[in-house]
């Protein structure tokens, strides 16, 4: 089988590996107006992996967990969260902390540092605007057996240790937010590029909102610059890139 991605919109990938686990990340599907899914479209995941307590990111990874079975990969502070509301804390052993490694299925899985902050935005912040205490926030790195590793940057901005995870952990594609305001823009996304060495660089968290704008034609010319060996890769929304 074959190694895809795909771009469910703003920060919302899916990944399928080559023995055919199905992994959401940060499945933001209600709600958000970049997303050309439906929720009842989702019928299998086996794998819900949660960057941090946003609510563009925290999404509705509980409802698709508690709908196909899935197990929860996320950190401690937004699991205990999902605890409260039907998700027992570390079923299925995917709950992990900052340099943490945990196996789900045929998927090695490491969370890695993410330049951001994460108070949890849930069920409550939907209704009344209220944020649950929380913290943490992170990337991840997906390794499949028989596959190629996955850098999911999350929300970020640059720092430096993104040379640290290319030394460490070689992502064969990065996927990186450009969409400045609250991530990473173009021009600093590019220099990340450079940092993290991947053989394919796919931009997203950008173009979902009027805040979150960016120019991917621009953002390839600047790669080009930093990071020659690297082929951006622009996904249209729904769109997918076979990992080979």
């Amino acid at each position: 089988m074959k190694q895809i991605i795909t771009w469910y919109g703003h920060g919302t990938w899916y990944m399928e590996t080559p023995k055919g686990t199905k992994i959401f990340i940060d499945p933001f599907i209600n709600g958000n107006p970049a997303c050309p899914f439906k929720f009842d479209d989702i019928k299998e995941a086996d794998i819900v992996c949660v960057t941090h307590g946003h609510n563009d990111h925290l999404g509705d990874a509980i409802e698709l967990v508690k709908k196909t079975g899935a197990t929860l990969v996320t950190l401690p502070d937004v699991a205990a969260y999902c605890d409260k509301r039907g998700i027992p804390y570390d079923e299925g052993g995917g709950i992990l902390h900052t340099g943490g490694k945990v196996t789900v299925k045929d998927v090695k899985i490491t969370a890695t540092f993410a330049l951001h902050y994460s108070d949890i935005w849930g069920e409550e912040y939907s209704k009344d605007g209220t944020i649950a205490p929380g913290s943490g926030c992170c990337g991840l790195i997906l390794s499949p057996e028989g596959g190629k590793s996955v850098y999911f940057a999350g929300d970020t901005g640059i720092f430096g240790d993104m040379q640290l995870i290319n030394r460490l952990y070689k992502p064969y594609v990065s996927v990186i937010p450009i969409g400045g305001k609250y991530v990473m823009d173009i021009e600093d996304a590019s220099v990340a590029a450079e940092l993290l060495g991947s053989k394919y660089i796919i931009p997203g968290h950008y173009n979902t909102f009027p805040i979150n704008q960016a120019d991917t034609g621009k953002f390839a010319e600047l790669v080009a610059q930093t990071a020659p060996a690297a082929e951006v890769v622009v996904l249209d929304k729904g769109g997918t890139f076979e990992v080979a």
